[in-house]
């Protein structure tokens, strides 16, 4: 491997090799979706969901919504990280006196293990007189103890580091609006012991050089760290004369200022092409939740929601990557104001 990555030993970590004489940087699985509609009693559509490799097999935190389209998050568990089996009730959670706490809504989750920490934590959009960010921990993947909520509203897409920087935890955020926000950029915010949250800098703003990501971003999977820095999987929208079209690309952000971005795309690196992504409950989505990386190989399987309807998968590897953003970059802008 050209860089160095900071991932786990996966052996069986879900994988095709790229098909022969494609110039993607991701590609498709070619079995997708690997989660389809009605996947489970009451369940009409699974999508925007994270997984961890945990004890030699796969568990992961999904959206879930039946006949109300009220989102409510629930575990799965997996062998292969491909065929997933949803438990038969929404996640249980209580606070940190062990009283019910249930959100009135939960969506979009990240699961991630923070380096030193014994528990995941789980990061979701949540209400509370508007959407923000909701945080729990599980150290079992059975008892959930729900944390005190990240920011005031309005905010979402909520995405925790796997370690702390400078001693202190890091989360990115997208603050926005109550409704389908037509704004947004990304921000990150410290934090001793994940209550108080404070020292906000600017990351990056929407737009950049291209259209793809003109309305808004938002970030995707937790990081990866690599010898480069951090490597950001983010979402992009743009509204063109049919709709919303949700696509991701990729940044590089420095490994001891994440505010700071080294490389940006310009270009997406995923869009909705398939039936799958176009046609669903939300056409044109394509909204990366996880990614799974092997550090031997140096290989990346990225979970991704298609059309607000299905689970899918797509994959590429640190180095190719990397090299892509390094080489399409477009110069960092105004990224990496401190805001002050």
């Amino acid at each position: 491997m050209k860089y160095q990555v900071k991932g786990q030993n996966i052996p069986n970590l879900p994988w095709e090799d790229k098909p022969k004489g494609s110039t993607a940087v991701i590609w498709r699985y070619s079995k997708n979706p690997i989660i389809k509609r009605n996947p489970a009693p009451g369940i009409n559509r699974i999508f925007n969901s994270a997984v961890a490799y945990r004890n030699d097999e796969y568990i992961g935190v999904f959206r879930c919504e039946g006949g109300l389209s009220l989102p409510h998050l629930r575990v799965g568990h997996s062998k292969d990280g491909i065929n997933w089996e949803m438990e038969a009730e929404p996640i249980k959670f209580v606070d940190e006196k062990g009283e019910a706490f249930q959100p009135y809504y939960a969506y979009d989750p990240r699961l991630v293990k923070v380096e030193g920490d014994d528990a995941y934590y789980v990061i979701w959009c949540t209400d509370f007189y508007g959407p923000t960010i909701g945080l729990a921990k599980t150290v079992d993947f059975k008892k959930f103890v729900r944390l005190e909520n990240c920011f005031l509203p309005c905010n979402r897409n909520g995405v925790l580091f796997p370690r702390k920087v400078n001693d202190k935890y890091l989360m990115l955020s997208r603050p926005s609006d109550n409704g389908h926000t037509a704004f947004g950029d990304i921000f990150v915010s410290e934090s001793k012991d994940l209550e108080y949250w404070g020292h906000h800098r600017h990351v990056m703003e929407r737009g950049g050089n291209g259209w793809w990501q003109g309305l808004k971003i938002g970030g995707g999977p937790a990081p990866i760290e690599t010898s480069e820095g951090w490597l950001l999987f983010y979402h992009g929208v743009i509204l063109n004369c049919n709709g919303y079209v949700y696509s991701f690309g990729a940044a590089i952000l420095d490994k001891d200022n994440p505010s700071i971005v080294k490389y940006r795309c310009a270009d997406y690196l995923f869009t909705p092409e398939t039936d799958y992504e176009q046609v669903g409950f939300v056409p044109n989505v394509t909204f990366p939740c996880s990614t799974l990386v092997d550090e031997k190989t140096g290989r990346i399987c990225i979970y991704y929601g298609a059309a607000d309807t299905y689970v899918a998968l797509a994959f590429t590897t640190v180095d190719e990557v990397i090299d892509y953003v390094k080489a399409h970059h477009e110069g960092v802008g105004r990224d990496g104001d401190i805001g002050r």
